[in-house]
């Protein structure tokens, strides 16, 4: 007997169908199909031939391959008994739940006691699916490893984009042939990883930022996972996302994965980012004031690092209230003895040495000069050189002869008097001082991956949010070492980089626009000399590359010249003015002819007014500037287009170009088929052109 389900929203159809109550496959992943289709004959015509060489059947690539049933790859499920044997599956359908935009499959393996299931949800207006599995048992198992539902990869795909990077080098794209056999990625340092992030994009042929099918996944987890992309020697492809292999350190009767969002495109890779955006902005990430405008960010650790004084952070907060900030954020050094990263980490109690009165003489002062207060904790770690490791060594997680990353190790946050006592700590620090912001650091990969630790990191988040629900939280780990929708359901803005590099900042941001929102995205204007390359940027281009994302300033405001603060002070002010439909527009990467041009452009939600931000990264190889197409506009409309910072135009730029005098006014169609034809500039610099539907 053949079953089978289909979800579907305007974009995009997904089917699944089995036979004789096996394990689900997913016979059909694509654009819409009409409502009549018949399901039934398509799980018929879905089969591939057998020939020489093979089974007489060939085994389904269902949502589990099961080795039982001779499945040529890799398993999505291997599990073990609580001696050591192999179990090895062999599932039966039990019940099919469906509702709306709902199925929920239910699977038995009656000989081993075990039961599996798989859940999917397709939203209609973010045309994002979550996928699921789950496994119970009737004994404790040891769980190896446990794919998230398999989805199939496209036929007519050449290569496939993942994620890698580095400290101060994130977001980073690689682009893999498919060829037989596997394309494999683990994450084992315990946390989402600088290095690995969960995510991969499978364009079909001929699929560009603008134009074409894509296929995307995320893998919502901050711990280890693992990524399988594999070709079949039959010519079938799996993708496979779950936990990294051995994170379930004892056995269990239940297991989960997080869940797998994937999404198809059919208008290129940003049909996939924009998913991705929407999904996370307005269905993940839960803002504690949800109507109220993101404040342009101050935070003071590359002027002060750990030497707070009080006058000074003082002078620094007024200044930073002139260039128009409207949060500040007291970094790492303000807990007791300090001084450096050797000592004191997880003591959590302000250092009467530098605060004599405590905190609140420096958050009343920015509370006057109408800004709020934000303070910085990292309290999954401890150092060695501190009362409460002193205390309680055994609280820290892996070996004693461990080595240290920062001068510290990592608590153990499976255990319930760890998460107690954090709690507490920072619990009153809340409690004491009206904080509004907490920067939650994490600037070491664990000494082992382990599942209990991203679960008991995620209950002490829960339960501070529930306590302080006012309270907004960022994600940061050395930078953009824990960026995923998991940490982002209990956060609310990300750390994308250390890098306050505004060249490396444009191209990182640029990757990054394929997985998340602008208004979770915080970028910060850095200084002069940049403290992480060494390199000296035009304040003109770092405040732009900040105004691109959520806009903040990391830097000492007593270094700028009057020039310099004057040019901050109109880029934050243009931002203030724009940033109530910048944080809810789509980011669309653009098809840039220059490959020394990074270009985007931001649309708002109503598609009645854009930004385009062309960031020169290098020195072009051509001596004109090609025409930038733009992309989703009404091809029949007139927009009128304005460079808003013609006044950086230089010597060199000796044309008569009309966009340097004045706005114009061109259609759609005009816009993406031909493009904007931008004055010649500079290597690092940026050129801002407003859109407005007339």
């Amino acid at each position: 007997m053949i079953q089978c389900w289909r979800l579907d929203d305007r974009r995009q159809t997904l089917v699944l169908g089995s036979h004789r109550k096996h394990l689900a496959e997913v016979i059909y992943w694509g654009p819409r199909l009409p409502d009549d289709e018949d399901l039934d004959t398509l799980f018929a015509v879905h089969a591939i031939d057998v020939t020489g060489g093979m089974l007489d059947l060939n085994p389904e690539l269902s949502v589990s391959p099961e080795a039982t049933r001779t499945f040529p790859g890799q398993p999505g499920l291997i599990v073990r008994a609580s001696d050591g044997t192999q179990l090895l599956t062999k599932f039966c359908l039990v019940q099919a739940q469906e509702e709306p935009g709902r199925l929920n499959l239910f699977y038995t393996d009656e000989n081993n006691g075990l039961t599996y299931s798989a859940r999917f949800a397709i939203n209609s207006r973010t045309h994002v699916i979550e996928a699921q599995a789950a496994l119970e048992s009737d004994e404790p198992i040891h769980l190896h490893w446990m794919s998230a539902p398999v989805m199939p990869a496209p036929q007519l795909s050449d290569e496939m984009i993942d994620v890698s990077g580095r400290w101060c080098g994130e977001f980073q794209l690689n682009r893999t042939v498919w060829s037989p056999g596997v394309r494999f990625r683990e994450n084992r340092t315990g946390r989402t990883g600088h290095e690995h992030f969960p995510g991969l994009i499978v364009p079909c042929r001929g699929a560009t930022n603008t134009q074409g099918q894509a296929y995307a996944f995320h893998y919502g987890w901050s711990g280890g996972h693992k990524m399988i992309a594999e070709e079949l020697p039959d010519g079938r492809r799996q993708i496979q996302f779950g936990h990294a292999e051995h994170m379930e350190a004892t056995p269990k009767k239940q297991f989960e994965t997080a869940p797998l969002y994937i999404t198809f495109s059919d208008d290129g890779l940003n049909g996939c980012a924009v998913a991705f955006q929407r999904h996370l902005r307005d269905e993940i990430v839960q803002m504690p004031q949800p109507d109220r405008e993101r404040p342009v960010h101050y935070n003071c650790w590359e002027a002060v690092y750990f030497n707070h004084d009080l006058p000074v952070l003082k002078d620094i907060a007024s200044r930073a209230a002139d260039l128009g900030v409207e949060r500040f954020v007291l970094d790492d050094g303000w807990f007791n003895r300090r001084d450096n990263d050797t000592r004191a980490l997880s003591d959590w109690e302000v250092d009467p040495r530098k605060y004599p009165d405590g905190l609140d003489p420096l958050i009343d002062h920015v509370h006057s000069l109408g800004m709020t207060f934000g303070i910085w904790f990292e309290p999954e770690m401890i150092n060695p050189d501190s009362e409460i490791y002193r205390a309680h060594p055994d609280w820290a997680l892996g070996a004693e002869d461990q080595i240290l990353g920062r001068n510290q190790k990592a608590l153990n946050m499976a255990l319930p008097d760890v998460r107690d006592f954090l709690f507490e700590r920072i619990a009153t620090v809340l409690r004491k001082h009206a904080i509004e912001y907490i920067k939650w650091d994490h600037n070491r990969v664990l000494p082992m991956p382990d599942a209990d630790q991203t679960r008991g990191s995620y209950a002490l988040l829960d339960r501070l949010r529930a306590e302080f629900p006012h309270v907004e939280i960022e994600s940061c780990a050395s930078g953009g070492g824990r960026i995923d929708f998991g940490i982002l359901e209990r956060t609310q803005r990300i750390w994308l980089s250390d890098s306050t590099d505004a060249l490396e900042r444009l191209k990182m941001q640029h990757n990054a626009a394929l997985f998340l929102p602008a208004t979770v995205t915080g970028c910060h204007v850095g200084s002069r000399k940049c403290h992480t390359s060494g390199r000296v940027l035009d304040m003109s281009f770092r405040a732009w590359v900040a105004a691109q994302r959520h806009m903040g300033i990391e830097m000492d405001p007593r270094e700028l010249t009057d020039e310099e603060a004057e040019t901050l002070r109109q880029v934050v002010s243009w931002w203030k003015q724009n940033r109530g439909w910048m944080m809810n527009a789509d980011i669309l990467r653009l098809e840039s002819p220059d490959p020394a041009v990074i270009a985007e452009q931001q649309l708002s939600a109503d598609h009645a007014r854009f930004v385009v931000f062309a960031g020169k990264a290098a020195t072009s190889s051509q001596i004109a500037p090609r025409p930038l197409r733009l992309t989703r506009l009404d091809p029949h409309a007139r927009y009128r287009i304005n460079l808003i910072n013609r006044d950086r135009a230089v010597g060199l730029s000796r044309g008569t170009q009309t966009l340097k005098t004045e706005s114009v006014d061109l259609s759609g169609s005009y816009l993406m088929n031909h493009g904007l034809t931008l004055p010649w500039s500079f290597p690092e610099s940026m050129w801002v052109i407003e859109g407005r539907r007339q």
